[in-house]
This record gives structure tokens, sequence and C-alpha cells, in this order.
């Protein structure tokens, strides 16, 4: 397999730099993770289950991505690459699987560029409604562009500084919040009475709480971009497992916490919880907290905040796609352009190619009522869950292959806990979230099969990609005795 280890400070065709250190990989993972589900999302989610149906499901996915991303954190350290889980699946699983989940998380995130444009656009309409959504949707993607295609070093800085705003804004949020339930803050406090609404804190049963459950996965997407900027970390030995350790319990915390919060001061039957709309910011549950504090601000605050969320989340996209495309290409996946990169290391062809995309996908969301948009986001919608599910396959296989060459678990400089009860585990979930996604078009009446399509077509179509492949390349699944674990082959 081609070479993908650099150097620090090495410029040559081909390779990338090494130049994140340990304060951007830690901040990469809540960059790419947090952004408008919880902004906005979030007071739908505690409408439909009650408070307590929305909490148990983010602890639930919260655990599950712990594990996911221990997997990754050990086959990460020991293998460094911006191809990441797509690598490793090659390694040691099946090539053909390789190409199915590289070609699939590239297409998703450059996807997922003109959907954070847009949401950008309609957060900037709240201080110029009359302005062409264009104009801005065309500045904020020169921003991104430039700051991808300066270094790796300016987009760590990017996302360090757009991550650390809605940071600092979710502490600020949840120190209110707890002010404002102990009467710190607000006179009377607020209590725990809005918890138990009802009677309980679940409210609509197990079936409520597994639907949230499904939409509450799509939250943490973005988690595992900390994979792929292991590639290009400065001393990844060092780095991504003090990132892995913080970085979870950092999304947990802000997630469970934020939404613990939400669900104590606002009564879940509040019907503006149910606007899942990013072109009110007034109605997101943030704002309704700040307002019920006496901040009159809150609404001008909160859409300051989310648009960093969204520069946040679209720097992500264009940094995560551009590296896979350039990994698919060293690996002879993608053609041989893409490897090429320019004095600063920076993958240029790549970069290119996505943005291009992207912006033609944000045209496309435009005209023709945005129905070619709407499909492509479906295409996508599932590769978050299809790509956490083979990153604990592959860790699973890679320890049972670490163990059978008769190799040292020892010498690992970062061990997964609970092996094999985490990958497995997470194996189990994440087959369920996928293959359940679509239950509710299957319950309460006549079956919506222009929903169940919708919802399912990422699948067919990852099946497909790694059948071609497997059939055209002739691959097959890595045994055990053969899978390469020196990082000069990653």
């Amino acid at each position: 397999m081609a070479n993908v280890q650099v150097q620090s400070g090495t410029v040559a065709d081909g390779k990338l730099q090494r130049r994140l250190r340990s304060r951007h990989l830690s901040i990469i993972a809540i960059g790419g993770a947090i952004g408008t589900g919880l902004f906005v999302a979030s007071g739908a989610l505690i409408n439909s289950a009650g408070p307590g149906g929305a909490l148990l499901a983010y602890i639930v996915i919260g655990i599950m991505m712990y594990f996911v991303m221990t997997s990754l954190g050990e086959m990460a350290t020991l293998l460094p690459t911006s191809g990441s889980f797509a690598t490793y699946a090659t390694k040691f699983v099946d090539p053909a699987l390789g190409f199915s989940i590289g070609w699939n998380y590239w297409f998703s995130w450059a996807v997922t560029i003109p959907v954070e444009l847009s949401a950008a656009t309609l957060v900037m309409k709240y201080w110029f409604p009359h302005t062409p959504s264009i104009v801005w949707s065309s500045i904020f993607l020169a921003i991104l562009f430039t700051l991808n295609i300066l270094s790796v070093r300016s987009y760590g800085e990017a996302e360090f500084w757009f991550a650390g705003i809605k940071v600092i804004a979710i502490i600020v949020f949840i120190l209110l919040g707890i002010g404002m339930i102990f009467g710190i803050l607000t006179q009377p406090a607020v209590g725990f009475h809005n918890f138990v609404l009802g009677g309980s804190p679940f409210h609509g049963g197990f079936m409520a709480t597994f639907g949230v459950l499904m939409i509450a996965g799509f939250s943490f997407q973005g988690t595992e971009i900390v994979g792929i900027a292991a590639g290009e970390s400065d001393n990844p030995s060092r780095n991504v497992p003090r990132a892995i350790n913080t970085v979870f319990w950092r999304i947990l915390i802000f997630y469970v916490l934020s939404i613990l919060i939400i669900g104590l001061i606002i009564p879940y039957t509040d019907p503006n919880l149910l606007k899942n709309d990013v072109t009110n910011i007034a109605v997101s549950p943030f704002t309704l907290v700040f307002k019920r504090a006496g901040l009159a601000f809150a609404a001008g605050l909160m859409n300051a905040v989310i648009l960093t969320s969204v520069l946040s989340c679209g720097n992500s996209a264009i940094y995560a796609s551009t590296r896979m495309l350039w990994a698919l290409a060293k690996e002879g996946k993608a053609p041989k352009l893409f490897t090429r990169v320019n004095s600063r290391g920076v993958p240029t062809y790549a970069l290119y190619v996505t943005t291009i995309f992207g912006f033609l996908a944000f045209l496309s969301s435009l005209f023709g009522n945005g129905v070619v948009f709407i499909w492509l986001l479906n295409c996508s919608g599932m590769t978050g869950f299809i790509t956490w599910l083979w990153i604990s396959i592959c860790h699973y296989r890679f320890r049972k292959a670490y163990v059978a060459q008769g190799r040292n678990l020892n010498e690992l400089k970062y061990r997964a806990k609970w092996y094999p009860f985490g990958p497995l585990f997470a194996i189990v979930l994440c087959a369920i979230v996928i293959l359940c996604q679509g239950y509710g078009d299957f319950t309460g009446g006549p079956i919506q099969w222009g929903n169940v399509i919708a919802t399912y077509i990422g699948l067919p179509v990852f099946l497909l990609l790694w059948l071609l492949y497997k059939w055209i390349r002739k691959t097959r699944v890595i045994p055990l005795s053969d899978c390469v674990f020196d990082p000069d082959e990653a």
C-alpha cells in the first residue's frame, strides 16, 4: 500500500505535513460533532420523548460513541493515516470495503458542505433579510476554501476558535441553567417539577425513546474526524489518546447536561420545542432558556453562536472529504491526480473537486425545488452509522490479527478498554439503528414507501460500491495472518 507517513516539516509531492498539535486534535472532534443538532433540534427530541427519554437516548448513543472512539483510537495511534477507517477496512477486512467506506464518507461530507452553506445563509437572514442567499453562500464558501488551501495548520486554528466559541456558549448555558434550577440567578427556583411533568420523565413510552435514539446518533456524527486528523498530527502516539480520552467526555457532558437543563427549565409540552427550524433562532431551546433568565439579547447571541457552529461544521466537512479523497487516490482507489499537494502539504486537486461539488450541490438546493439536493442528502444519511459500524468491526479484527500473529498487546501505545465487549456493543447498536431507521414508516397506517426509499437509499448505494469493486478487482477478506501492522505501510 502506498506510503502515507510523513515526517514533521517535510514537503513532497503526494505527502501531507504533520502540523496539527494536541489542542487542535482535541477540539476537532468537538467542532465536527456539536452543531445545530444540539442548538436547534434538541428541543424537538425532548418534546417527542420527554426529558427522560431524550436524556436516555443521548446517554446510550454516547456510550456507543465511547467504544467507537476507543476502537478508532487504538488503531489510529499505531497507524496514523488520513485514510483512517477506510485504510483500516482495506488492511484488516477487505480492500473492497475500504473503497466503499472511503467514497461514501467523501460523498457524505461533500454533501454536508452545501447543507452548512444553506444553514449559514438562513442564519444571516436574521440580520440581513433581503440579501440574496447566493451572496452569503459564496462568501462563506470562499472563507472555508481559503482556510483549507493555506495549510492544515490554518484549518486547525480556525476550527480551534470556531469550536471554542460554541464550547464557551454551552458552558455559559450550563452554568446559567444550574443557577436558574436552584434559584441562584432567578427567583423562584425552577426546581425539578418539569422533569416529571405528567407523572413521568418519559413521554410516549418505549417507542418514542427508541425513535429519539435513532435521531440522537446523527448529533454525534463528525466525532470520528479525529481519526482522519491523526494523519497530520505532529505526535500521534501522544495526541490521539489524549484527544480520544478527553473529547468524548466533553461531548457527552455537553449533550447530556444541555438536554437535562432544557428538560428541567422548559416543559416538554412547550410548543416552541416542536419548531426544529434553523430559520427561527428565537425558538432554539438555548434561546428560550436565555430569555427566561432575563437576557433580552438571547436571540442575537445564539444566532452568532449558531453561525460559528455552522462554519465549524462546514470547515470540518471540507477538510474531512478532501483528506479522504487524497487517501483514496494514494491507495489507487481514486484518480492519481488527487494525490498532488502544494508546497504547504495541502492536497489541492482533492480540495478543488470537493469544493466545486459542494457548491454545485448547493445550487441544486436552490433550483428545481431542491429535488436533486434532497436525494443527495438521502444517499448520505446513513453514512455515519455505517462508518461507526465498520470502525468497530475493523478494530475487532485488528485486535484478533494482532494476537494471532503473536504480537504483545502491551506494546500498543493505546489500548481500548472493555475489548471485546466495546466493539461488539457498538456493532450491535449501530446495526439496530441502521436497520430500524425507518421503523416509523411501517407503523401507524399505510406504509410510506417514498419515505422508506429516502431513508434506506444510502444502504444499497454502499453495498453496490462494495460489491462492484469486489467483483472487478476480485478482492477477498484479508486472513488474520496477512494483516499488516507496519506503520510505514499505513
